[in-house]
């Protein structure tokens, strides 16, 4: 990088503020030029100086991080990566944060072995890169043309008659941005169509809570992969954010597999992991799809399905929030399509 990435810590502990500033600052890219104990003080300090990314706590005193998020994106927008501790119904505001405009989330420390704390290190200083990469009003942008609100689907209104045992798959891989495209494209998609796998970086207190809004606002049944889920057609599965996601074949059925296992391109889940796996599997049956995100993840399952003649698609740059996932296939030559969302939808709605 040409100059380092100004970030301001926002947090109401002082253990966590001194954590996070040691971790950032461990990577020669980043420097903590400041920190706040709540949203007032941290106004101050973006007036002092004006960073490049803020990590933001959701529960601090006099201003919660959600109020001082969206008040943030309406007034001065900047790349923001929510540090929370929430989990359980908390991982509902999680959900919130990307909705209103935070570029990632990822959750505090819980560090007992020097592995943990490697990787928990490898989460935020990605997590930081990857905001201060974001176009924050593009993304701001994108956000708000989507409703805050739940939708309750009535699913039988939609249900079809659908062979629920497809040998047929979708395989979706995203990042930083990732979830308000799949938001998008989800919604707009026909329920007969075959099982999605997705594999969305998101810690394990989210993906519960991301799968369950999608649910809610998607014609499609969606939900948080469990291990030995039957993979059936009109269903969406997404990976469980602490371990990998794998297609596998057990009895005759296809299913998910959730695995523990290192980190792989510094993630876990792995878009790599998924669409590896794929490749035991009759090519022509899998659809490989790789979104917005910062990285090369899931390049190079990508050219593996690629080179055995399955379907394989990278989204545009134009439509990204980080081009680097899809831009690493496309330097692969792995992707046969290069499409944005809404010519994605139209392609998977007419190519069954």
């Amino acid at each position: 990088m040409n100059r380092k990435i100004k970030v301001l810590v926002v947090d109401d502990s002082a253990v966590v503020r001194d954590t996070l500033t040691q971790i950032l600052e461990q990577d020669s890219d980043i420097i903590v030029t400041g920190n706040a104990s709540d949203p007032y003080e941290a106004v101050k300090k973006i007036a002092e100086n004006l960073p490049d990314v803020i990590t933001l706590d959701i529960e601090m005193p006099r201003m919660d991080g959600l109020t001082f998020l969206a008040k943030l994106m309406k007034q001065h927008p900047i790349p923001v990566v929510v540090i929370s501790s929430m989990a359980d119904e908390g991982s509902e505001k999680g959900i919130r944060a990307l909705k209103l405009g935070a570029s990632e989330i990822i959750t505090k420390p819980k560090l007992s072995t020097n592995e943990q704390m490697e990787e928990y290190s490898i989460r935020v200083t990605d997590a930081v890169k990857a905001a201060a990469m974001t176009e924050c009003v593009r993304l701001k942008t994108l956000k708000e043309t989507l409703s805050d609100s739940v939708h309750y689907i009535d699913k039988e209104v939609f249900a079809p008659a659908l062979n629920k045992n497809s040998n047929k798959f979708i395989l979706i891989g995203a990042s930083t941005g990732g979830t308000e495209v799949i938001s998008k494209i989800l919604k707009n998609l026909r329920t007969d169509l075959p099982g999605i796998l997705i594999v969305q970086h998101m810690p394990g207190e989210f993906t519960g809570a991301f799968a369950k809004r999608l649910n809610q606002e998607c014609k499609l049944n969606v939900k948080e992969a469990e291990q030995g889920d039957i993979v059936q057609q009109g269903s969406v599965y997404i990976a469980n954010g602490y371990n990998h996601l794998l297609l596998v074949k057990e009895n005759g059925q296809y299913k998910c597999k959730l695995e523990m296992g290192p980190l792989v391109n510094r993630h876990r889940p792995s878009v790599e992991v998924l669409f590896h796996s794929a490749s035991n599997f009759p090519a022509k049956n899998i659809i490989a799809i790789i979104l917005t995100g910062m990285g090369s993840d899931g390049a190079k399952g990508l050219l593996e399905l690629h080179e055995a003649g399955a379907m394989t698609i990278a989204q545009d740059e134009k439509s990204a929030v980080i081009f680097g996932m899809p831009k690493e296939a496309i330097r692969l030559n792995a992707a046969k399509l290069i499409v944005n969302p809404e010519e994605l939808i139209n392609w998977l709605n007419t190519a069954f």
